[in-house]
């Protein structure tokens, strides 16, 4: 009974959470995310019995992982300013309606191909952070656009970052080589899969169902090469299918839009803008030097990845009853044994993507561009005071995501967990992939969600007999599909556009999709 109690107990903050945010009169994210971490802080402290140090250890560990999305919204926003306040977004705005004024494809080429390519290289809520603003500024409105990001932004997410959530998030289970390699591969399939219907809910979410249909040739063509290099590379690599993937469709995209294939009306609605290539290069300066950026310094074999990410200290000083904190050079800071607890925060200032490649990127675009002092002035305020507005947001997301990891084999997370593999008994072929995708709502990260339930879904296959490989990859799925839902990812593209109060209604519109993504996928289990 007590067992039933505790998942209760676990469940109810998230429940209410998703209520007051998806009810007609929603609450703003930053009220509900802090109310329900206060909710969750009183229940772990009374109902679970954790020590205070632990439940204090992870608010304080909260409080300062969230300076990670606050500084790469606040970074994606200046990027953004940059573009306006230089002239870059005007000349890339006409250069993609030179190629087409067609709606579906610009949002296939920026929010799809583009996206994707993004994803392959970075993760980190980066494709949003790139393609939702300048998608906004061929046009398109704000809401729709943040909602379309967000739904397209899951197919390549378990190959996101190199592959990060797949070989890291799911390596430490002691997966041979092989295993792996068929985790990635069926993993790649069932997304496959779900790519033959989201991309199309998501562009419903934009413009009318006759456009899409109208359409539907390129669109089929541009999602079919997308999804042939991403599944191929799947097939033998499980760190380049998103970036394979993204290349190919983006690539196949522009030739396809500039010749009109498959889009109604094509060629009548080109209009060539006469933007010469040299023109075209130092408009798009900002965007392809943080893609180039993002891929150097992302790639193992380069070797500054490593440098970037290194976290033996240069200087270290422990303080009795506070735990000890280090610097290294490559500037990645760290608090370990927080209040003598375990838990250890980490902030890597010149890996996560805010000072490179964004502040970076801007830097050098007002260099290049010659932007007077008051642009620059104007872009900086801008900035600041549109990520000021959802930082008590952040600070409650995230201090809800550690008090829900809190407490390793004794934490929420993992009382959900294994009592929802309870529940689901040997019906868990069609849960696991929702697990996945509660990992990511609450943590914001595929590569959380993989490291937090990987291990249960695992031991929940050997129990039920189920296909190890297939469970896991179940698993890697809803860690992607979670995406959408995710209220962290919500936040800061909603922050990025300069949406207020609106993070519920971008939740009505996601949860739908999510719930089919997870029914295709458990569907193509069973033939796997």
């Amino acid at each position: 009974m007590s067992e039933w109690l505790d998942l209760l107990a676990a469940l109810l903050p998230i429940a209410l959470l998703v209520y007051w945010m998806t009810r007609k009169n929603s609450m703003p994210s930053n009220r509900a995310l802090p109310l329900a971490a206060v909710l969750l802080y009183g229940i772990l402290l009374g109902w679970f019995s954790l020590g205070a140090r632990l439940v204090h250890a992870a608010v304080v560990e909260g409080l300062l992982t969230a300076l990670t999305p606050i500084l790469i919204v606040w970074g994606a926003i200046l990027l953004f300013k940059t573009m306006e306040h230089t002239g870059a977004m005007d000349t890339l705005r006409q250069w993609l309606n030179g190629i087409t004024s067609n709606g579906v494809a610009q949002l296939m080429i920026v929010g799809w191909a583009f996206s994707f390519l993004v994803e392959g290289v970075s993760g980190f809520g980066t494709p949003a952070a790139l393609s939702a603003p300048l998608l906004v500024g061929l046009g398109f409105a704000p809401l729709p656009v943040a909602i379309l990001c967000l739904m397209m932004n899951t197919v390549p997410v378990s190959f996101g970052a190199v592959g990060m959530p797949t070989w890291f998030g799911l390596g430490t289970l002691g997966l041979s080589q092989a295993e792996l390699r068929e985790v990635a591969f069926q993993t790649a399939l069932m997304h496959a899969g779900a790519a033959a219907a989201i991309p199309l809910l998501a562009l419903r979410m934009v413009v009318p169902f006759r456009e899409i249909r109208d359409n539907i040739g390129f669109v089929a063509l541009v999602i079919g090469t997308t999804m042939a290099a991403y599944v191929g590379a799947a097939r033998f690599n499980v760190e380049f299918p998103a970036i394979a993937g993204g290349l190919a469709g983006l690539l196949v995209a522009v030739a396809l839009a500039r010749r009109g294939v498959g889009l109604a009306g094509a060629a009548g609605e080109r209009t060539p803008t006469g933007i010469s290539a040299a023109t075209l290069v130092r408009a798009g300066f900002p965007l392809w030097a943080t893609v180039l950026i993002l891929l150097i310094t992302r790639i193992d074999a380069l070797g500054l990845k490593g440098w970037l990410t290194a976290a033996t200290p240069a200087a270290a000083l422990v303080v009795p009853g506070l735990g000890e904190m280090r610097v290294s050079p490559s500037l990645v800071l760290q608090w370990r044994d927080i209040f003598g607890t375990e838990l250890v925060w980490s902030h890597a200032v010149l890996y996560v993507p805010s000072v490179i490649p964004f502040f970076l990127v801007s830097g050098l675009s007002f260099l290049l561009f010659r932007t007077p002092g008051e642009a620059r002035r104007e872009a900086w305020r801008e900035a600041l005071g549109r990520v000021l507005k959802p930082v008590a947001a952040f600070l409650g997301a995230l201090v809800f995501v550690k008090l829900l990891m809190a407490g390793g084999e004794r934490s929420a997370a993992t009382v959900l967990g294994t009592g929802l593999a309870r529940i689901a008994g040997e019906g868990w072929q069609f849960a696991a992939v929702y697990l996945g995708a509660l990992g990511t709502f609450f943590s914001g990260s595929a590569t959380v969600s993989n490291l937090t339930f990987g291990g249960i879904q695992d031991a929940t296959a050997a129990g039920l007999d189920l296909s190890r490989t297939t469970i896991l990859s179940l698993q890697s799925v809803g860690g992607a599909m979670g995406n959408m839902v995710c209220i962290h990812n919500i936040v800061a593209v909603c922050s990025i556009l300069g949406l207020q109060n609106v993070e519920g209604q971008v939740l009505r519109k996601t949860l739908p999709p999510t719930l089919i993504y997870g029914a295709i996928a458990g569907l193509i289990s069973l033939l796997l």
